[in-house]
């Protein structure tokens, strides 16, 4: 982090006097207190536990100081009114103090793929860094920030919302050089009054960017009265300024071609929306000096985020389709698409496993229920539904499935026949088949996919 003890409590406005103390520069910044490793600085956020109750901790096991909301005896510590807002104004100062380049990337699906595939692109000529895992929040940005190794001249920033206001909120700490909207969908409705209010959350991501920076935007209609006046707009998808060509879908790979680009494209994953994510980080590592040929190549050598899109192999021979970081209902819509569109296997069929989408809010039964216009009883052999709101998307299926082709399996405050689905989807599972499985973080199908992996 190369930033010292007298340098931090200068920036976050130490409210003692930090001279007391041995002015140390700070290996790295942790908050918590198992990483912690000699050298680091200490930050007790307040979550389920009070950061506070580990100081002790973080010091036996080598912090050189700790930030702190009440006085301490003993220890270097630099004291705050709020460790976390402290922690953001840090990150605001690093970015700029190392003067690095920011590329933030937002959107209800495709946000993660994007990031990752800039990313890849940028660092073909650039030391470029980016969002680790999830830390897309107003906790895991400024972490991220302060994790860039040294030297970094590109930073490729995810941005999420749970609430209206969160997005805003990364922006003014980031001031992103370019901003990406990906996707505006039905994502986290359950805090959000409608589709619109999403848009206009997401559309905060031009807050803190310069006058004059780089947005790209969907040509979606509902966004547009959230569009800011004084950013270079470039509108994407049908009707826009950017869009795709020839796409050509096969069960491993994408080939695609798009305005502003000759060549053609391949891409070593599977989803035809990921074109349009490609699409993006293309036109952004163009504007950054990358040519045509050393993205075309470097998009051979792409390796995504775990459980995005992913094909896997079972113990059986079997062929996983795992999707189970997260799910929306654009998300399910467009992974239901792909995978009805890829040939089956020759002698083999093609099953999905579907479970619950949270955050879904009033309309959550509604949505799962209208899954049912994705689904083809001519393409999709089996259908296994898991979650309380599945059962909406279940009441559908029984007029389009056979009985025998559709199966239902609880998850509520009082059953869940979790052990009951792994053990019939691993039963139904013929070596040359085909399944999709899909469905939000906490629905735990990773286990399912792991289990069916290896055997078990």
């Amino acid at each position: 982090m190369k930033l010292s003890l007298y340098e931090v409590a200068r920036v976050v406005k130490a409210k003692n006097d930090v001279t007391v103390f041995e002015d140390k520069v700070f290996k790295k910044a942790e908050f918590d207190s198992r990483l912690i490793e000699d050298g680091d600085l200490f930050l007790p956020l307040k979550g389920v536990r009070d950061g506070h109750d580990f100081i002790s901790t973080a010091f036996e096991k080598g912090a050189a100081a700790t930030l702190s909301e009440k006085s301490l005896s003993d220890v270097p510590y630099i004291l705050v009114d709020d460790v976390l807002a402290a922690m953001q104004y840090l990150a605001h100062y690093y970015l700029e103090k190392m003067a690095v380049d920011v590329f933030a990337v937002t959107g209800s699906n495709g946000k993660t793929t994007t990031k990752d595939m800039l990313a890849h692109l940028l660092s073909s000529r650039f030391k470029t860094y980016k969002t680790q895992g999830n830390y897309n929040n107003e906790i895991g940005l400024p972490y991220t920030i302060l994790h860039m190794p040294e030297g970094t001249e590109k930073l490729v920033l995810e941005m999420g919302q749970d609430h209206l206001g969160d997005i805003h909120l990364l922006s003014m700490l980031a001031r992103p050089k370019v901003g990406i909207v990906t996707l505006v969908g039905e994502a986290h409705l359950e805090f959000f009054k409608n589709r619109s209010e999403i848009a206009q959350g997401k559309l905060q991501i031009a807050d803190g960017m310069a006058k004059g920076g780089l947005l790209l935007v969907p040509t979606d209609a509902i966004i547009e009265e959230y569009l800011p006046q004084d950013q270079e707009v470039i509108r994407f998808g049908q009707g826009g300024d950017l869009y795709l060509r020839e796409l050509v879908e096969e069960k491993e790979s994408l080939h695609f071609s798009w305005n502003e680009m000759e060549n053609v494209i391949t891409l070593p994953v599977t989803g035809k929306y990921n074109a349009t994510n490609a699409m993006l980080a293309a036109y952004v590592a163009k504007k950054e000096g990358i040519s045509d040929e050393e993205i075309v190549a470097a998009f051979l050598q792409l390796r995504l985020t775990r459980n995005r899109t992913e094909w896997k192999k079972a113990q059986n021979g079997a062929d996983l389709l795992s999707d189970v970081y997260n799910a929306n209902p654009t998300a399910m819509r467009l992974i239901l698409e792909t995978f009805s569109s890829i040939p089956a296997n020759p002698g083999g069929r093609k099953l999905a496993v579907l479970a619950d989408m949270k955050e879904l809010g009033e309309e959550s039964f509604a949505m799962h229920a209208a899954v049912i216009n994705t689904l083809d009883p001519e393409c999709i052999s089996q259908l296994f539904l898991y979650g309380k709101d599945m059962a909406a998307l279940y009441n559908q299926a029984k007029e389009r499935f056979a009985p025998e082709a559709l199966h239902y399996f609880v998850k509520d405050e009082e059953k869940d026949e979790f052990e009951e689905l792994c053990a019939l989807v691993a039963e139904t599972l013929h070596p040359k088949d085909q399944v999709l499985l899909k469905g939000s973080n906490s629905m735990n199908l990773a286990l399912l996919v792991e289990r069916l992996e290896n055997g078990r």
